[in-house]
């Protein structure tokens, strides 16, 4: 992707000119981002992903002056009448069910795929929300279908309501208020407060962004480090030929607290180990993302694609695919990171590939992580 080049969806803006004006910083409302958009998924196609095991999904009702809400699978005789007003069915991680949703996703790469989380739809009946809320991460609303009045505004007061399941804030202040119609489209930033309410049956797209807590990754990162933690800390044994004797045998010797501390250090001091875990959390997939295995032995000659569930990153030392991390260096390092942007290698470069990694791409089409592309092509 050029990111000097404007780009429809942006309203005219570059990715460039967007990250710098907008992104985590002001919204942006596109009228007709994705002219004469279509949904990629009709009612009933949403509706039965809703009633799968595999797929997350929430019905939201407002039963005034709160809401209701239940968590999936649901069939679909569960779901309120159509006619019904005030409900709305939120099916998240639609990208990952859907090749078209997928490729839809694919136009948001302006930002790190480190950072693009899901794309999730939210069907309503007439008068259907959530309430007045605000979210943690960066989200694109994409009108799909039918009428959508959005009102929005910078929120000083995140108070929530303790008599409902959602986090809806208590003292919602919108001070802009708009229509979004099929193709258009709203960006908000973290914690801009937005109230969706829908005009008559519609479906709108929240292309949404992961944003990591501190201590979150902190923990994911020390869990990984401490498989490593003998190798990268050394398994020499504490020795206190110093010590003397103690009038207070409880109290625990200082030696012993730097002792741990040197250990720590000495884990968290290896750049390449610390580079290695960050990148196997941030690819490891979602719990409920599972791969099909092939039953035949693959012939990746012709070259590959990654598949639409795969999550495949790269710093300057590894390659990341699902929470596994390699190193790679020269010619592999160079079309690996190729096919971690592109998700697709041509045969001609995988020719190019050390027998070693060609057997990787090998491992990992038989793992269901890639599919060999057609030959003849």
């Amino acid at each position: 992707m050029d990111i000097t080049q404007p780009l429809t969806l942006l309203g005219g803006l570059s990715p460039q000119q967007f990250m710098k004006r907008h992104w985590q910083r002001k919204p942006l409302l596109v009228r007709q981002a994705v002219p004469g958009f279509q949904p990629l998924l009709d009612r009933s196609e949403l509706f039965e992903l809703a009633s799968r095991e595999d797929v997350e999904s929430r019905l939201v009702r407002q039963t005034h002056p709160g809401w209701d809400v239940r968590s999936g699978p649901f069939a679909r005789r569960s779901l309120p009448a159509l006619n019904q007003p005030d409900w709305t069915l939120l099916v998240q991680g639609v990208d990952l069910h859907d090749e078209a949703v997928h490729h839809l996703m694919q136009g948001f790469r302006f930002v790190p795929d480190a950072r693009l989380d899901d794309l999730m739809i939210s069907y309503a009946s007439n008068g259907g929300g959530v309430g007045p809320h605000f979210d943690s991460y960066d989200v694109f609303l994409l009108q799909a279908h039918g009428k959508r009045r959005w009102r929005i505004g910078r929120q000083t007061d995140l108070s929530l309501r303790d008599d409902t399941p959602l986090k809806v804030l208590a003292n919602f202040e919108p001070e802009e208020e708009y229509v979004l119609e099929p193709g258009d489209m709203l960006y908000l930033p973290p914690r801009y407060a937005h109230d969706g309410i829908a005009e008559g049956e519609c479906m709108t797209y929240s292309i949404g962004f992961r944003s990591p807590k501190r201590g979150e990754l902190a923990r994911e990162v020390l869990q990984r480090l401490a498989e490593d933690a003998d190798d990268l800390a050394g398994e020499n044994l504490y020795r206190d030929a110093s010590q003397p004797a103690v009038a207070d045998p409880a109290a625990i010797p200082e030696g012993l607290h730097e002792f741990a501390a040197d250990a720590l250090q000495r884990v968290l001091n290896d750049p390449d180990a610390l580079a290695r875990v960050i990148g196997e959390a941030l690819t490891d997939p979602k719990p409920q993302v599972w791969f099909e295995a092939a039953s035949d032995e693959a012939d990746v000659s012709a070259g590959v694609r990654l598949d639409r569930r795969t999550r495949m990153l790269h710093d300057e030392r590894h390659i990341f695919i699902n929470g596994e991390g390699f190193r790679a260096a020269g010619r592999d390092a160079t079309l690996m990171r190729q096919l971690a942007s592109l998700r697709v290698l041509g045969g001609r470069d995988v020719a190019r590939l050390s027998a070693g990694a060609r057997d990787l791409l090998t491992e990992w089409c038989e793992a269901g992580w890639l599919h060999p592309l057609p030959t003849g092509l």
